[in-house]
Formats: structure tokens, C-alpha cells, sequence
């Protein structure tokens, strides 16, 4: 299943390595090598290789009426009687770590990045994110250009990190990518966040963890999504598939906030924003899932509600079979409705948001809802037509978007925010 970054990843392209000394990593398209040369000269080349198993391995907020829409009231028994966690309640637990981190503004001391070279290196690395960024997402890439030379840089950088992740088990060297990968991947997530960057990309992240109050769970979080779709291929119910879009998708909203920021005059809980951000990523997950029913389908995927296409009288069989019926046109509206219910919650959140970094979340947001237009306009056929919204489409949105991402923050105090 593609992983689409919130609400600016695409994942089309090749991924190789970049090599520094003897260190290899996954790294899109432009791969590098770094040497020293003799003297102080030090350079990256382009370097070409293949995939190997070298790859890496408030004061306590109070819980509001912000809290994230429950989509699935589904509670795991244990075989002793007791009643688990939600997959909500331990995605919510996570929003209110980081929700806590940005109040309070805490940073824990950090080690000053080491950067191969001087000051120029890095900003090599951040203008190579920037480059990644203009190539695989331009709609997002141009929104960026808004917002504080910082703060853009610093998207570019988180940006990539997710790319390079979600290429680690959906890119062309997927098959060789193993558990232990992943582990070795998430040992350098890290070093990074410790200041020990690997490769240039990587230092550009290092450097934005340490000026941003952003927590490393949520990139954790999306490193355990790549090991499900390495080992799971159905999802029980909405509770597990909720989980598996927050780990894939509304973890990147927990990464980014922190660097947008939230507008100042805002009077919305600092909670009640992160949780806008992660029903985005949700939203736009589930979108994807929909939009992308038929590709998974051909990779005997199957990211959809075991328990809810029971209802409809619907099982595996209908899903490789590709047929469009009225059972699941019943069910497609059902999976529809949840997703602009999550887009619904999520438009309340961009408007609190830093005035810069408005723009490229509500023409995301924008985008991807005419995505679930489309399949609706292609008679949920999601089997064997793929729904997409036009340039014409796309280029109509942007002022429209640009226009929405004026409107003021919220003047009504929803929890105070320290």
C-alpha cells in the first residue's frame, strides 16, 4: 500500500543508496558518495549501487471535547478479562506527549550535529531536500515557498525522512527489505535525533529535531507501519486499519505542527490542533486505500474493514473478482462518509495554524477530498479505474485554497494553551 505522506507524499520514484564511508542507505534518486580528497577538498559524487541488507537498520494536558473523532468504538478483551486500548486511545496518547512537548517547549539538551565539512554542507542537504520536494510533490513544494525560510526547510527535511521510509517496503527494492532492515533504519532515527547523522539528508533532519520541539515517537510510530505492511496483509476491523493509517500517514501531522506552528492570535488548545493534523493523515489514508482498492487487490492486499464488508455481504472473493455491484457501491458510500467526516475535522484545525503554512495544508486537503468526488464520479468503480483529479482541477483549487488559508484563527477559547 502506498504510503501518502499527510498531505504532501507521492511515492513513484526509485530508490538507491547513498554511501558515506562505509555506511549505506536508502536515499531517492540522486544518490551520492562522499570522499575526502587529499587536503581539506570534500565533495559528494554520484554514486550508483544496489540494495543490500546494508539498509538501516503537563503539566499534563487534560483530555478535552478537541479529543479525536472515534470512528470505531471497538475495545480488545484480553483472554484475562481486561479491557485493552483502542487503537484511538493509544494513537491519542501519543498526541498528547507531543501536544505537552510544544506547551511547555521543552528540549531535551542535544548534541550540536556533526556535518561533514562546514556550514555548507548543510545547506546542501536542506536545498537537496528542497529538490526531492519540487520533483515528487510540487503542489506542496510550491506552497512551501510561503512560509520562513526555516521553517521550509525544515518540512523538506521531514519531508524526505518519510519518503525514504515509505520507499524502504513500497519502492522497487521492497523485496529485499526485512525486518531487520527496518530495525537498523530506525537505530539511525536515533542517532539522528541524538546528533549523529549518517549522510547528508539525514543531517539536514538532525538539525531541524534540534531547533523544533519535535518528538522522535512519531517517527518511530511510522517505521512500525512499514514493519506491518511487511507482515499483515488484512485488517480485522476499522480499529486495526485506524492504526495502521495513523502509523503510515497521521504520524507525519504529529512531525510537522511542531515546525508550521500554530498561529499566535489562536486561541485553540494546542490538543485540539495536533488532533486536526492527524485526522488529515487519517483522512488521506483512507482515501488512498480507497482510490487504490484495485492495485492492492493485484498484490493480494486487502486494506479495508474484514468485519464491515461482512455487513455488506461482501468477502475477498468480490475484491479479486473486481466487480462493481450494488453491495459495494453500499459499501464504498459507508467508507466515503467516514473519510469526509475525518476531512471535516481536520479543515477546523488548518485555520489555526501559522499564517505561512496554511496554504499548501488546505490545498492538500482540498485535493485529496475531490479525490473521493472522483471515484464517486467513476461509479465507485476503484477495481479498474484509477480516480485522479485533473491539472484544470488542481490549478483551480490553489487560489481557492490560498483564499480559505486567510481566514482567521479561532477567537473562541477552546483550552488554554501555556
Amino acid at each position: 500500500m502506498s504510503l501518502k505522506l499527510l498531505w504532501f507524499v507521492s511515492s513513484q520514484s526509485n530508490l538507491g543508496f547513498l554511501h558515506h564511508g562505509n555506511r549505506s542507505l536508502p536515499c531517492p534518486n540522486l544518490l551520492f558518495q562522499h570522499r575526502a580528497g587529499k587536503g581539506k577538498n570534500q565533495r559528494w559524487k554520484p554514486h550508483f549501487c544496489s540494495l543490500r541488507t546494508h539498509v538501516p537498520g503537563s503539566e499534563g494536558l487534560r483530555r478535552s471535547k478537541a479529543k479525536v473523532t472515534v470512528m470505531s468504538t471497538m475495545a480488545a478483551t484480553s483472554s484475562a478479562g481486561e479491557i485493552a486500548m483502542s487503537s484511538e486511545e493509544k494513537v491519542y496518547n501519543v498526541v498528547l506527549k507531543q501536544a505537552a512537548l510544544v506547551n511547555k517547549q521543552l528540549r531535551s539538551p542535544r548534541v550540536d550535529v556533526v556535518v561533514p565539512g562546514d556550514l555548507s554542507l548543510l545547506n546542501e542537504a536542506y536545498d537537496r531536500c528542497g529538490e526531492i520536494c519540487a520533483e515528487y510533490a510540487k503542489t506542496f513544494y510550491l506552497g512551501t515557498l510561503l512560509m520562513t525560510p526555516e521553517r521550509r526547510r525544515a518540512i523538506w527535511a521531514i519531508y524526505v525522512w518519510c519518503r525514504r521510509t515509505d520507499e524502504l517496503v513500497d519502492g522497487p527494492n521492497a523485496p529485499h527489505i526485512t525486518p531487520t532492515a527496518l530495525d537498523r533504519w530506525e537505530a539511525r532515527l536515533e542517532d539522528l535525533f541524538n546528533g549523529r547523522p549518517f549522510d547528508m539528508l539525514d543531517a539536514a533532519l538532525a538539525n531541524t529535531v534540534n531547533k523544533f520541539p519535535v518528538n522522535i515517537q512519531p517517527f518511530k510510530d511510522m517505521i512500525e507501519g512499514m514493519r506491518m505492511d511487511l507482515r499483515k496483509s488484512r485488517y480485522k476491523n476499522f480499529d486495526e486499519l485506524y492504526l495502521y493509517c495513523y502509523y503510515v500517514a497521521g504520524t507525519v501531522g504529529l512531525m510537522s505542527v511542531p515546525v508550521m506552528g500554530i498561529a499566535p492570535e489562536s486561541l485553540a488548545s494546542t490538543e485540539s490542533v495536533y488532533n486536526a493534523a492527524l485526522a488529515l493523515g487519517i483522512a488521506n489514508q483512507l482515501t488512498n486505500i480507497l482510490r487504490d482498492v484495485g492495485e492492492d487487490a493485484q498484490r493480494g492486499r486487502i486494506y479495508l474493514p474484514q468485519d464491515e464488508l461482512a455487513q455488506e455481504g461482501l468477502s475477498d472473493e468480490d475484491i479479486f473478482s473486481g466487480k462493481v455491484t450494488d453491495k459495494w457501491r453500499n459499501f464504498m458510500k459507508k467508507q466515503i462518509k467516514r473519510a469526509r467526516m475525518l476531512f471535516h475535522e481536520a479543515e477546523k484545525g488548518v485555520k489555526e495554524l501559522n499564517a505561512s503554512s496554511r496554504w499548501p495544508v488546505s490545498a492538500s486537503l482540498m485535493l485529496y477530498k475531490q479525490i473521493l468526488d472522483e471515484i464517486e464520479a467513476n461509479d465507485y468503480n476503484n477495481f479498474t479505474k484509477r480516480a485522479y483529479v485533473s491539472k484544470a482541477k488542481k490549478l483551480i483549487a490553489l487560489p481557492v485554497a490560498y483564499v480559505r488559508s486567510l481566514v482567521a484563527p479561532s477567537t473562541i477559547r477552546s483550552s488554554h494553551r501555556n
